[in-house]
């Protein structure tokens, strides 16, 4: 039996968006028992773990949406917990780069976005700033946003553990969840016996339609799995960049391309790409899952997708194949980037990005809710940026 007893809330997943929800109702109920169960030996193992360490800014996000909402609010939060802990973290400022004529367009539907969704100290800036600000960088318009930055995200995911244990709450890794049952009165199975409580939170990530669906939800939305991929620049005599430099993105794609950011240890690198692969945790390329990939494959949405997106994934197997071609898709916007200057080091992340039955890649966070059982059905970036925001518009949902 792992607990005895009724937990007043218990939070399935230990990544940051799960820490942060047990540290929101835990300051506000600090009399109640929460406890927050992981199938991993350690916080942060996937998607916190392995993304770009970039507390976004809010501009790409559609205004009225809750990734709209919750981002600004959700980058003023991480800030204010990383100076509050001595978290590393830097406002080091991001660029959108338009290359050409073509890009304007786009670059003044994101600006309007911005604007609307009130990110702080966004503009528009010519050639010239662009320089001034990223001397090796080129592009004809760019928006500069000085409010965007770098963290390490783990260790923000260690300190919340740290500090939840601290109060009172109890943190148990090595401890994975199979399934959820009873919307009023919830029992959370996991493989060392089952746990009951009175509110559930269950914030699975890669797995969380796996788990919403055992629980009694619908399939839709699918979690269909990219591997976002990054490759290491070596350190030069002078800095590279400033902060971080973005292509103008796919209007139709919630990815936001191929971009060069500084990492809060002074490492630089390439990425990520996003390519649809056979394993939820195919961290590594060759990495595949039968389960994973059934699942996958028997989705009417992923055959949509690959339809109406086979010309971005002939891209995406392009580069995946091909260093030249990965370094290349960044070359553009930083002219003189060959192959030489990469130092040998990679790494990936897999995004859970959720797809509709019809093919939509949802492009906002999913909640569900069923008596005492919530779900977050989609929550890839800014999901990291977005935690202690999105913690409260949860524990908000249940409580109020």
């Amino acid at each position: 039996m792992v607990s005895a007893g009724v937990h007043d809330l218990v939070v399935v997943g230990a990544g940051i968006v799960g820490l942060a929800v047990a540290r929101e109702w835990t300051t506000r109920r600090p009399a109640d028992s929460v406890l927050v169960l992981e199938r991993e030996a350690a916080p942060a193992c996937h998607q916190t773990g392995h993304n770009s360490g970039v507390i976004h800014g809010g501009i790409y996000y559609q205004p009225g949406s809750l990734k709209a909402r919750l981002c600004v609010e959700g980058a003023r939060l991480m800030y204010e917990y990383c100076q509050h802990n001595v978290i590393s973290h830097e406002r080091c400022g991001k660029l959108i780069v338009a290359l050409s004529a073509d890009e304007l367009g786009r670059l003044d539907d994101l600006e309007q976005r911005g604007i609307a969704n009130a990110v702080p100290g966004l503009r528009r800036i010519g050639a010239e700033e662009i320089a001034e600000i990223e001397p090796n960088a080129v592009g004809v318009q760019a928006l500069h946003a000085p409010n965007t930055g770098i963290v390490d995200y783990p260790a923000v995911a260690r300190t919340l553990v740290d500090e939840l244990r601290a109060v009172g709450v109890s943190v148990r890794f090595g401890t994975a969840v199979d399934a959820i049952d009873g919307a009023e009165n919830p029992v959370v199975h996991t493989e060392g016996g089952p746990v009951r409580a009175r509110t559930v939170i269950a914030c699975a990530g890669l797995w969380s339609d796996r788990l919403a669906r055992r629980a009694g939800a619908p399939r839709e939305p699918q979690i269909v799995p990219f591997r976002g991929a990054y490759l290491g620049l070596r350190p030069t005599a002078q800095p590279r960049l400033n902060g971080m430099i973005y292509p103008v993105p796919n209007p139709e794609l919630p990815f936001l391309g191929v971009h060069i950011t500084k990492h809060i240890t002074g490492d630089v690198t390439l990425g990520p790409t996003a390519m649809m692969v056979g394993a939820r945790d195919a961290y590594a390329l060759r990495r595949l899952s039968i389960r994973d990939s059934w699942e996958t494959l028997t989705w009417p949405g992923t055959w949509r997708v690959a339809r109406r997106y086979w010309r971005v994934g002939l891209d995406e197997i392009r580069m995946a194949a091909s260093k030249r071609a990965f370094v290349a898709a960044a070359a553009r916007y930083m002219p003189g980037l060959t192959v030489d200057d990469l130092d040998g080091s990679s790494h990936a992340g897999v995004r859970a990005q959720a797809v509709g039955r019809d093919g939509s890649l949802v492009d906002d966070f999913v909640i569900s809710r069923d008596g005492h059982v919530s779900h977050v059905r989609n929550a890839p970036s800014p999901a990291a940026t977005s935690a202690f925001a999105l913690a409260r518009e949860l524990v908000d949902r249940v409580t109020g």
